[in-house]
């Protein structure tokens, strides 16, 4: 089995946040790999990683990145992938790492889901690959379903609830 996503974050320390991803990606039985690289400790690796990955079949990747949030644009810059970013939330409630992720100059675009968003990061990835893998775009049309199911449940639960001026 080889890798279609690579999921990136620049510490292990983004693991709570990134492990979401990793839930999301396995439930849609989605081949991936995890690796820790840093754009500011090891940017040859990065350099390495980003040039390598078509070769190797990865079809997205997904960078976390906290603070100053350099890697996924130091990623996209070297690769024509598709690169989300997952901003982690840390100093400033994570605005700054959104807005270093967000804020990429012309002709280096980022995808960029939302603070600690890393299941939103795996189903935009699954989304991007699904357009040209039918049997993944049935598995998420059953997720989106599920979702509304869990909803619709919620809500007939809700309407059992009572309360003396509740009508």
């Amino acid at each position: 089995m080889k890798p279609l996503v690579s999921i990136i974050m620049g510490s292990t320390s983004d693991l709570p946040v990134m492990e979401k991803a990793c839930k999301q990606l396995d439930e849609l039985q989605v081949p991936f790999e995890v690796n820790a690289l840093s754009a500011h400790r090891t940017p040859a690796a990065v350099e390495q990683f980003a040039s390598q990955a078509a070769n190797r079949g990865i079809r997205v990747i997904i960078a976390a990145a906290g603070m100053a949030a350099a890697l996924p644009g130091v990623i996209a810059a070297q690769t024509t992938l598709p690169v989300v970013g997952v901003p982690i939330k840390g100093m400033l409630d994570g605005l700054d790492a959104l807005l270093s992720i967000v804020q990429m100059p012309p002709g280096i675009p980022v995808a960029t889901v939302g603070v600690n968003g890393a299941q939103n990061a795996a189903l935009l990835a699954c989304q991007i690959i699904a357009l040209s893998d039918e049997s993944l775009a049935q598995r998420l049309a059953a997720h989106k379903e599920g979702l509304k199911q869990k909803i619709e449940k919620a809500n007939r639960e809700l309407s059992e609830v009572k309360y003396e001026y509740k009508v």
